[in-house]
């Protein structure tokens, strides 16, 4: 009798903690769908998609005439459907509970609502800076993987 309760007490004490795991990790998934609404995170993967469509018709203009194929194809693969749970699981791997409410905190704010709206944009500039600036001095490397001069200090 005595190992019965034994056994019965531990199958109930497996079964609570369980139940507690289960419940901090839909809270946690909470948080992390929480982050993915407030940075927009469904939007910015679309025109992430759209912005490699754009790119492959500009550099294979022949695949024009199949460009609903090829959106399809993208969205299959890259698309906010095909890559939400492997993202939100990753998220959940890099940021405890903890850290995701206090992101989400901060992004729930007007600086936090600004930064998700202005980054991407600082972002652009940033690239088309450092890609006029290459371009700029597009001989100077040039010269240097020909051998003839090492670089200069800015």
């Amino acid at each position: 009798m005595r190992l019965y309760i034994f056994n019965l007490t531990t199958a109930l004490l497996l079964c609570l903690s369980s139940a507690s795991l289960f419940a901090d990790t839909n809270s946690h998934r909470e948080q992390v769908e929480k982050l993915f609404k407030l940075t927009q995170m469904e939007k910015r993967i679309q025109e992430s998609v759209d912005s490699v469509l754009q790119l492959q018709l500009r550099q294979n203009p022949q695949i024009a005439e199949k460009k609903a194929t090829v959106a399809q194809f993208f969205e299959k693969y890259i698309g906010w459907n095909a890559l939400k749970e492997d993202i939100a699981q990753m998220y959940m791997k890099t940021f405890s509970e903890k850290e995701l409410e206090d992101i989400n905190a901060f992004y729930i704010t007007p600086a936090g609502q600004k930064v998700i709206n202005i980054v991407p944009q600082l972002v652009q500039q940033r690239n088309q800076l450092a890609m006029g600036r290459l371009q700029e001095n597009i001989g100077e490397l040039q010269n240097i993987l020909a051998g003839s001069t090492a670089p200069s200090q800015p």
